[in-house]
This record gives C-alpha cells, sequence and structure tokens, in this order.
C-alpha cells in the first residue's frame, strides 16, 4: 500500500502518519448498504480502512439510481444484490481492501456473530427496530456505533461509545421525530451527503483513538438549518441497555420470525426454514414456473406476484402489505 494514496489526509495534523496507520489497521461493519451505505463504504474506503463488513438483504432497482452511489444501470437492470455490486464497485476503487459482503436479513443472531470481530459499527439502515439491536450489540460487546439517519430534507447524526456515552436509548425521548421512512416521503441527495459527511466524522476520530463528544447532530439542508446539542447527561440508570444492570433486552427478546413486512415497499419477506438455492429451482422447473435468475437470486412469478427468492431460503414478494396474505400465498407455493 503506497502512503502517497492517503498524502493529503496524513497532512491533516489531526490525524497525521500515526493516525493513518491506525485507520489501516481497524475494521469497520456498515449495517445497510443503501444512500447511506453507499456513501458510508466509499469514504472509508478511499480513507484507508483495513477491512470492510458490509450487509443488506436487498436487490438494486432503477428507484435506488438518484441516491446510492457506487450502483448503474447494469445493477438495476441485473438486479444485482447490493452488497455484491457494492462489493465490486470498492475492490475497483481501492484493489487491496478487504470486504465481506452478507446478502442477509439484519438480526441478534447476525449481529452476536459479527460485532465483537470488527472495531466500529455503522448504521446505515432505515428502521427503528434494527437500530435498537445494534444499540444492544454494540454496547453488550463494547463497540462504538454511529446513527444515522435521512428523511426527505433532513438528516441526523451521532455517536455511541459504551462505557463513554449515554445509548440511544437514552436519547430517543430527546431525538427529532424520524419515524417516517425515504420510501414513504422520499429523499433527496444534499440530506444524504449531509448525515454521512458527520458519520464519516466520527468515524475518524473513532478510528484514529481521537476523544469524541457525545453529541446530536441534526438539520434540514433544505431550509438551511443546523442544530447540535450534547447529551452526555442523559443516561438513565434504569436503562436496559447502558443502565446499571443492562439486560440488552432487545438482543435477548427476539425471535425468529417468518414473515416481516418492509416499509414503504408494499412487499412482505418470509424465510423459509430449509429451502436451498437449487432446490428453488428444482421446484419451480417440476412446476412448470418460468424464472429468471442471475446466480444471486430468483425471480418469479406466482398468482399475479412477483417473488424474488435468495440463496439461504429468504423470499421477497412485492405487491402486498399483509404478513397473513404472504402466508396465504406460501401455502398455496409448497403446500
Amino acid at each position: 500500500m503506497t502512503q502517497n494514496r492517503y498524502s493529503r489526509q496524513i497532512l491533516f495534523d489531526a490525524i497525521g502518519q500515526e493516525g493513518q496507520d491506525k485507520i489501516n489497521k481497524k475494521s469497520v461493519l456498515i449495517v445497510g448498504m443503501g444512500a447511506l451505505g453507499t456513501h458510508l463504504a466509499e469514504g472509508l474506503v478511499r480513507a484507508g480502512i483495513g477491512k470492510l463488513y458490509i450487509v443488506d438483504r436487498d436487490y438494486i432497482e432503477y428507484s435506488n439510481l438518484q441516491r446510492q452511489t457506487l450502483f448503474t444501470e447494469k445493477d438495476a437492470r441485473e438486479q444485482v444484490p447490493k452488497v455484491i455490486a457494492a462489493q465490486r464497485a470498492l475492490q475497483a476503487i481501492r484493489q487491496d481492501i478487504e470486504i465481506e459482503a452478507f446478502i442477509e436479513h439484519v438480526d441478534a443472531s447476525f449481529l452476536s456473530r459479527i460485532v465483537g470481530q470488527v472495531d466500529l459499527v455503522m448504521d446505515a439502515t432505515d428502521n427503528f427496530d434494527t437500530r435498537m439491536l445494534i444499540n444492544d450489540a454494540a454496547y453488550d460487546l463494547g463497540k462504538p456505533w454511529i446513527y444515522g439517519g435521512v428523511v426527505q430534507s433532513t438528516y441526523v447524526e451521532a455517536p455511541f461509545i459504551p462505557g463513554q456515552t449515554p445509548c440511544f436509548q437514552c436519547l430517543i425521548p430527546q431525538m427529532p421525530a424520524m419515524n417516517l421512512t425515504c420510501d414513504t416521503v422520499g429523499v433527496i441527495q444534499p440530506a444524504v451527503t449531509m448525515a454521512t459527511s458527520l458519520q464519516l466524522r466520527d468515524a475518524l476520530k473513532i478510528l484514529t483513538e481521537t476523544p469524541i463528544t457525545a453529541r446530536l447532530t441534526y438539520g434540514d439542508i433544505w431550509e438551511g438549518l443546523h442544530q447540535s446539542y450534547g447529551f452526555s447527561r442523559l443516561q438513565r440508570k434504569t436503562c436496559t441497555t447502558c443502565g446499571e444492570s443492562p439486560t440488552y433486552l432487545y438482543m435477548k427478546r427476539e425471535q425468529h420470525v417468518d414473515y416481516a413486512v418492509l416499509c414503504g415497499r408494499d412487499t412482505v419477506q418470509y424465510q423459509h426454514p430449509s429451502l436451498s438455492y437449487k432446490q428453488m429451482i428444482d421446484y419451480l422447473e417440476a412446476r412448470h414456473i418460468r424464472y429468471h435468475t442471475n446466480g444471486y437470486l430468483i425471480q418469479f412469478m406466482f398468482d399475479t406476484y412477483r417473488i424474488v427468492a435468495f440463496q439461504n431460503g429468504r423470499l421477497l414478494i412485492h405487491g402486498m402489505r399483509e404478513p397473513a396474505q404472504a402466508q396465504t400465498l406460501i401455502r398455496k407455493l409448497f403446500g
């Protein structure tokens, strides 16, 4: 690895050669490879991160291209899984980057397996439940994590460090309302870059072991508003994540769920307990159901619904919102 690549970053006094050496040896998990995740991944790879773990359960669609970097029209046309396309693009930017890509739904089991292996977790999700799981896993395993969110033209960001700052759960009552998602109300690119710039700033501080302040930052890029406030005094003694007797309630109470609704997508996810990729193809061929595959996923129509099946037995059923409706369709499909 040539240090000339990072010469301008090394010249920045707060990082320097010592900080750059630390970045080169560190690893980061990015949860979600959409708008936030692709910006974060590219920023970290260009900054010299040693190893990157990326996870996302979805594939690329044309509506992603407006705000999600790293992806092309060819990726959308071929419906490539987001983490696969991102891995290719990132390795084209920097050949020596080590990347582990997971086409998976993020749950307690996944986080328990991966979070302990990294130096930092970065939130690039679009839902509250996953963030609560990340919060529990990070504090349980003693790993810092950085929250980020965007809706319409608004952005929000905050770093959390176990043993030093209150956790995400303690901060929730004081946070600006971010209960909508870009899938339901839209988002503009400048809001994404604001959130990820703040996340990357704090990531560089954490990776170079620079002291960091417990501060939440939020704003509206369209209206030109930008505010921040400290939250170091918001820790609750009874908090189930960072209180005096943590129980990590969200990690422990999560149970396996066969069906899940993808917010704002008119899509229900179903996890088949034992269906392999080959078994799925054999099943469709035996029933003369036409399908298309790109090596990562299988797409077919059944009862007017478009279904996408992944290699681990996970199915996305497009065009419906109710798990009960999906359950009826699955019974009809598999018997």
